[in-house]
Order: C-alpha cells, then structure tokens, then sequence
C-alpha cells in the first residue's frame, strides 16, 4: 500500500508541474518592480526574466517572462507563487531549501507544492532547468549585476 501511495504522489506531483508549465501563474512584465534579474540554462535553452516588488523587506509582488522546457517554466510559476506576499529572508529561505533539495542533500520536507520539484533529482541534467529561477531569485533580491547563469 505504501508503494500505492507514492505513486499516487509522484502523478500528483507531475501533474502539478504539467498544470504549472503549461498555464504559468503570474506570467508577464509587471507595470511596477523594483527588483529584477535574468538568467539563461544555455544547456537546455531556458531564458528568464523574474520582476519582484519589495517593499518594506516584503516581496509583495513576483512576476516572470521566458521561454523554456516544461520544467523551467513550472518552476519560475512556482516561485511566483511561494514568494509573493513573504518577506525577502523567507523567499531566500526557500531558495535555499529548494536547492538543497534538488542537489539531494534535503528530502524537501516543509516545502509544500515545491516538493512537486523533487522527482527532477532523477534526471540529472535537468537539475539545471528547475534551479534556474531560483538562482535568479537570489541575484535580484541581492540585486547582483548581469545575467545568471546555469554554467557559472
């Protein structure tokens, strides 16, 4: 029964991702941001532009622009979701969790709809694909200079 209910997680999860790349929430330039940041996987091709609005040490908006496989776009969706509304040290935070979790050092335990990225561990070369939008994350909320990139 326990092998039942892992499958049933792991489709509950590829479904979640499916959902998100192929209708991404919070899709398009916002009118109003005040941090922004761009990264490319040149690997698999995947190019993103995230927009935040932070005020008062609060992500108050998040917003993203791009093209790219499934696994990138799900993921940058997302992060829109999780970050909005949260302060800036918790969208870190998730970052960070989220990275561990991909690398294989953290299960992704606490990391609600997020852990819908845990099944790309098994795909090696698509590690890079979900990180991207995280990686550009941390470089607009320290508001680091030039593109992100997979390869550096």
């Amino acid at each position: 029964m326990a092998e039942s209910s892992t499958g049933q997680l792991r489709e509950l999860y590829r479904e979640l991702i499916l959902d998100h790349a192929r209708r991404p929430r919070h899709f398009g330039r916002p009118e109003r941001y005040t941090h922004e940041a761009q990264g490319i996987n040149p690997l698999c091709g995947d190019k993103l532009h995230l927009y935040f609005r932070v005020e008062d040490g609060e992500v108050r908006d998040a917003a993203f622009e791009g093209s790219g496989c499934a696994i990138s776009m799900a993921s940058a969706s997302l992060l829109t979701e999780t970050v909005a509304g949260h302060s800036e040290a918790e969208a870190l935070d998730a970052a960070d969790g989220i990275q561990a979790m991909l690398r294989g050092e953290d299960a992704g335990a606490g990391l609600g709809k997020l852990e819908a990225l845990a099944g790309v561990r098994d795909f090696p070369s698509r590690v890079k694909c979900a990180s991207l939008a995280w990686h550009a994350l941390r470089a607009a909320l320290t508001r680091q200079q030039g593109k992100v990139s997979t390869e550096s």
